[in-house]
Formats: structure tokens, sequence, C-alpha cells
């Protein structure tokens, strides 16, 4: 199985964490962000490592994105592209999930 979704997600949403508290100074943007990205960056090392709980962490951390975004997807297409990418990745590790079960 491949960590990789998961590594990309997780530095898409550290430097947009990041991005969005440089551009706004929107504290939240840059915990959201942050905490999202590491999720994802523990559920791919945990994924590559064969531990246990990977999948979950990174369909955790597409859920908690998608959630986050879907309210806001109207407002431009940064919100729509988090839901995108969030669901995709979500689909990928759920069904690596299931496939597992």
């Amino acid at each position: 199985m491949s960590a990789y979704p998961a590594y990309v997600m997780g530095g898409l949403c550290i430097i947009g964490g990041i991005t969005g508290f440089a551009r706004t100074r929107s504290i939240p943007s840059l915990v959201a962000g942050v905490g999202v990205g590491l999720l994802y960056l523990w559920s791919a090392d945990s994924i590559r490592k064969g531990a246990p709980n990977g999948i979950e962490g990174a369909l955790g951390a597409s859920a908690l994105l998608l959630v986050s975004s879907l309210p806001r997807v109207a407002k431009g297409p940064v919100p729509a592209i988090l839901a995108t990418t969030s669901t995709a990745a979500g689909l990928y590790y759920g069904n690596k999930y299931l496939a597992l079960r």
C-alpha cells in the first residue's frame, strides 16, 4: 500500500496553513493546516512502516479536512480544492481499509 498520498496531503496542508497565516495572519489556518498536515505525515510514516492505525489516521485526517472545508466551498477555489483532494484521499484510504478487513 502506498503512503505517498498521505505524504503529499501532509505537505500540502502544512504549506497551506503557513501560507494562510502569512497572507491573513489567521492563527486558525496555521493551527488547522499544520495539525492536519502532521496527522497525514504521521499516518504516512505508519503506513510505510507497516505500523497499526496508519490507514485510520489518514482516513481521519481526510474526514477532518473535508468537514472543515465543505462549508466554505462556495467562497473560492482553495476550499473547493481542499474538499476535492480530501475526498480523493479519503476514498483511496477508505478502499484500502475495506480491502484489509
